[in-house]
């Protein structure tokens, strides 16, 4: 070796082991100021009593919840989606093998699990049925006619990211499905894709608002006005929140989303736990037919269950008033329906499950004969086949999800959803974090999980003897009881009056 080489080999050792040094002492110098500030912050008793050691245990906390998502939870264990219900989108929505080998790993026997009812004769493949169209607001100046049996369900601009919003409108396009815009508005990136958008008037009117958090008739003919605007959704609740307004922190309401929402930039963009002009189910009844009359669109109310009562009432009051005052559908959320934000207690604790609502509302509707009349739109974790065609057999005559295409656009269920740092970059406005979102990629996989998820929800119809999923009813699925008999959803709750291929007269009291 000679002498030049050895020096700067030498040279390069000296300089090596001073960045060591310096990093010995910037770790020793942080040590030391922690432990100084450890035994003298009085608001952490770990810290405190394991001064330094104590501040691992907030960082293993936070490591926890990946730990159990990827390593320690069994496959049908974790919450609020479990390993086998994400893999099943992710597969659906990349267009992959979505067929499983040697066994199923789902319990048969644990009370309210969904049993489907296999024919003898199921149907063959030349009696397939494409689903049929239905028609909303007949009632109205422009009627809205679908086919489409699973849609996206409200998630605001502002709560997802101008590249999420994108994906989903144009996957939305390509499937032929509706999208619903959250109570954030209107926004360029809904209309950009192509997507039939269904408007959700929330309890701050966002988009719609005058200065004073009011109905803006101006602007609400402005936002009609769009060929694409297909219906309006008046929201009383959500399934997270029954009885609380969004929530989007100020860090996320940008100077674009601000102007959107007719609000300010930067600050907490906190809506009304109700419409204060919306006290009884006449003032409900009133609303629906102002809008309706100023955009001439099917107008419906999304709210949570946690009592029938009001819904009689509200069917009392449309018997009255006649069967063009009532909501052209009605968007029932379960209580396990998700959100950006919502306080731990309303999320846990409030409003009943889409189990016991659905049959509940289905059962009220068809009592006072307001089937079809009103159109059934159930929302709640309905993200798996078994989930959409359950839904369809209790009375549902649409499905929308949100967290269902949040995993269509590559969620990982980081549960950041309320800050901004969503690795996914759906739930996030950092533009590093929104990058590895690509609109035209993550469209074709939102696309893929609506016609993969409808062909498999057909696989279960034909397998019940029925040609297209809308034909299912009560008599097609049975629930486990504690007894451990599986019993038809037609002993539980009755038979369903109204299926498609009958259309009952609306009729007086």
């Amino acid at each position: 070796m000679s002498d030049e080489v050895f020096l700067i080999a030498a040279y390069g050792v000296i300089v090596l082991v001073g960045l060591l040094g310096l990093v010995a002492l910037a770790v020793t110098g942080w040590i030391l100021v922690a432990y100084v500030v450890d035994i003298t912050q009085t608001r952490h008793t770990v810290r405190r009593n394991f001064p330094v050691i104590g501040r691992f245990r907030y960082f293993f906390e936070h490591l926890g919840e990946f730990f159990r998502q990827y390593f320690f939870a069994q496959d049908r264990e974790e919450l609020p989606f479990n390993r086998a219900e994400r893999a099943w989108v992710y597969r659906a929505a990349k267009k992959e093998n979505t067929t499983i080998a040697f066994g199923s790993t789902r319990r048969l026997d644990v009370p309210g699990t969904i049993l489907f009812v296999n024919s003898a004769f199921p149907a063959l493949k030349h009696d397939f049925a494409d689903t049929g169209p239905i028609t909303l607001g007949e009632h109205c100046r422009t009627p809205y006619t679908t086919s489409s049996l699973i849609n996206i369900s409200g998630m605001s601009f502002g709560a997802i990211s101008r590249p999420a919003v994108l994906a989903l409108s144009k996957g939305a396009s390509l499937a032929g499905c509706w999208m619903n815009t959250g109570e954030g508005g209107l926004s360029p990136y809904h209309l950009e894709g192509g997507a039939d958008i269904v408007f959700q008037i929330g309890t701050a009117k966002y988009g719609v608002r005058n200065e004073f958090g009011e109905l803006d008739e101006e602007k609400l003919r402005t936002i009609a006005a769009h060929e694409q605007v297909r219906m309006f959704e008046i929201k009383l609740s959500q399934g997270a929140k029954p009885g609380k307004g969004g929530i989007l922190p100020g860090e996320k309401v940008t100077a674009e989303i601000a102007a959107i929402r007719h609000i300010k930039a930067g600050e907490d963009s906190i809506s009304p736990n109700g419409h204060p002009e919306v006290r009884s189910v006449d003032d409900l009844l009133d609303m629906i037919a102002q809008v309706r009359a100023i955009t001439g669109k099917p107008v419906g109310f999304k709210a949570v269950l946690g009592d029938i009562g009001w819904i009689r009432d509200l069917c009392r009051a449309i018997h009255v008033r006649g069967a063009e005052s009532a909501p052209d559908f009605i968007t029932l959320d379960g209580a396990e329906g998700g959100t950006g934000a919502a306080p731990q207690s309303l999320m846990d604790y409030m409003g009943l499950p889409l189990a016991q609502a659905l049959p509940m509302l289905v059962d009220v509707l068809d009592e006072y004969k307001l089937r079809p009349r009103i159109r059934i739109v159930a929302s709640g974790k309905l993200i798996t086949p078994d989930r959409v065609a359950w839904a369809l057999c209790v009375g549902a005559d649409f499905v929308t999800s949100a967290r269902g295409f949040m995993f269509a656009l590559g969620c990982i269920q980081a549960l950041q959803c309320n800050k901004n740092t969503c690795p996914t970059g759906i739930t996030t406005h950092n533009p590093r974090l929104q990058r590895g979102l690509v609109p035209t990629d993550k469209a074709a996989r939102v696309a893929h999980f609506v016609e993969t998820l409808n062909q498999e929800v057909g696989i279960i119809a034909h397998s019940c003897g029925v040609d297209e999923p809308r034909k299912l009813t009560r008599h097609h699925a049975r629930m486990v009881q504690p007894n451990g008999e599986a019993k038809l959803l037609s002993e539980l709750y009755g038979s369903d009056q109204f299926h498609p291929g009958t259309e009952p007269v609306f009729e007086d009291e």
